[in-house]
């Protein structure tokens, strides 16, 4: 088992930027779907990108509502995971959630969220 420490979030204009890290306890490398899932106030939660290892690639994926705005990494060294967000919405504010799974029938570990609030 390992615990994920989500951070990053904060308060930020429309069109601004924030980058969110997901540390991991241990190794990352045998939890071959990291992704990053978001909730807003009465909505469900959302699907928002995933990486998924098959041997030394990785492969990422992205809702249609982040595409060419959010990317997302990891640093298998740090056993961290990061999304780059940039050109942010009011539509993107929400608490952000980190998981990583070994595939995509395990359910995974989460992390604890970071809010996100986009806002003039």
């Amino acid at each position: 088992q390992v615990q994920l420490v989500a951070s990053g979030g904060g308060l930020v204009q429309p069109g601004g930027s924030l980058r969110l890290s997901c540390a991991a306890s241990g190794s990352i490398f045998n939890f071959n779907v990291m992704g990053w899932y978001r909730q807003a106030p009465g909505k469900e939660r959302e699907l928002v990108a995933t990486l998924t290892r098959t041997g030394n690639t990785n492969y990422p994926t992205y809702a249609d509502s982040v595409k060419g705005r959010f990317t997302i990494s990891k640093d298998n060294a740090q056993n961290t995971v990061y999304l780059q967000m940039n050109s942010l919405k009011p539509e993107d504010t929400a608490v952000y959630y980190c998981n990583a799974a070994r595939n995509w029938r395990d359910p995974g570990y989460w992390g604890q969220g970071t809010q996100v609030t986009v806002s003039s």
